[in-house]
């Protein structure tokens, strides 16, 4: 790839391609969080269940937002949800739950704490989105990766 890169075939770019496809996976493996085992597929099939009717509602949602402007008392915040999960991979995946789900955004998650920050376009009740985000995504999530 480094030599398609700088479209040449010279020695010292052979050298330094052959140097750079040595070192690079080497340090990087000092970064790669370590392997996780997956367990219940039973549950990872109800999730992604969950996730569709979710997106598919949350799409309707949002176009209904959309295409209604004039309805007022729309409020869009930002909600810490504190959480219990702490695996990498489980993380990753709730991460993506949250962004792929129209109408809402992760933000931030504070290592420290346990608390993710999530950008929710039409607030209503801040303990519904407490509830949806632990109730239903971060437990299953639990019985999957922990």
């Amino acid at each position: 790839m480094w030599l398609l890169l700088n479209q040449t075939v010279a020695v010292g770019h052979l050298l330094l391609g052959a140097a750079l496809a040595l070192c690079i996976p080497w340090t990087m493996r000092a970064v790669q969080p370590s392997k996780s085992r997956l367990r219940r597929p039973g549950t990872i099939i109800r999730l992604f269940f969950i996730v569709l009717g979710d997106i598919i509602r949350s799409n309707a949602a949002v176009a209904w937002i959309i295409l209604s402007p004039g309805q007022r008392g729309r409020t869009s915040n930002f909600v810490n949800i504190p959480l219990e999960l702490r695996n990498p991979y489980g993380l990753a995946v709730l991460a993506c739950i949250i962004t792929a789900t129209p109408g809402t955004l992760w933000v931030g998650f504070d290592s420290a704490t346990g608390v993710v920050t999530v950008h929710i376009l039409d607030l209503i009740d801040e303990n519904a989105w407490l509830d949806i985000i632990k109730g239903r995504y971060e437990r299953l999530l639990l019985e999957i990766f922990e």
